[in-house]
């Protein structure tokens, strides 16, 4: 079990990883969904069980679209530290680091997870959320996981595209914390992971 989650978070940061050397957004952006694919197909740390995974096809997800991709300055934001509860990881504290401002979508806090080694978490629940995608919201950045599409000492990457669902959308068994108030806006986003229209598998 231990080494499978392993595993399965070495292929998640390898992917993210060509996706950041990629010249070509798109291109990225198609290897990932080919990559999310066959973990959730094929690795047992799957979010899906087995028998979702046998009829697994596919996550359904939004065409790309460029004009949603971003590389916002990380400005500055008043301090909060939030605990999360969750039913596995126990409390997940996280410390607000500053805001990104997507035009079009609006302000989003981003967070720092304070736990041992930290990472760059940015949820986000749009006006899709209960319709077209989980009630709970998408990640769109969790560098703990390797969920990192780059950016440099000023700037993040932030790609609506990329938008996934938590593993706690697709089975109960798992914990997830949840976008908080700063992370959640009225807009739709039409990007990214969306929910297969008959339920999940």
């Amino acid at each position: 079990m231990t080494l499978s989650l392993l595993d399965w978070r070495r292929r998640v940061a390898a992917l993210h990883a060509d996706v950041r050397a990629h010249p070509d957004a798109e291109q990225g952006w198609l290897r990932w969904r080919e990559g999310r694919d066959e973990l959730f197909a094929g690795h047992p740390q799957s979010p899906l069980d087995a028998s979702g995974r046998a009829a697994f096809r596919g996550l359904p997800v939004a065409p790309y679209d460029p004009a949603l991709r971003f590389e916002p300055v990380l400005e500055p934001a008043a301090p909060l530290r939030l605990e999360i509860p969750t039913a596995a990881d126990g409390v997940v504290p996280l410390d607000r680091i500053g805001a990104v401002d997507l035009p079009g979508v609006g302000r989003l806090d981003v967070w720092w997870v304070a736990v041992y080694g930290g990472g760059v978490f940015l949820p986000l629940r749009d006006g899709s959320a209960g319709g077209t995608t989980y009630g709970g919201g998408r990640y769109l950045l969790d560098t703990v996981k390797g969920a990192d599409l780059g950016g440099d000492g000023e700037r993040l990457v932030v790609d609506l595209n990329f938008a996934y669902h938590p593993s706690c959308a697709y089975d109960p068994r798992w914990s997830c914390p949840l976008a908080p108030e700063g992370n959640r806006v009225e807009t739709p986003v039409a990007a990214g992971e969306q929910l297969p229209p008959g339920g999940w598998y």
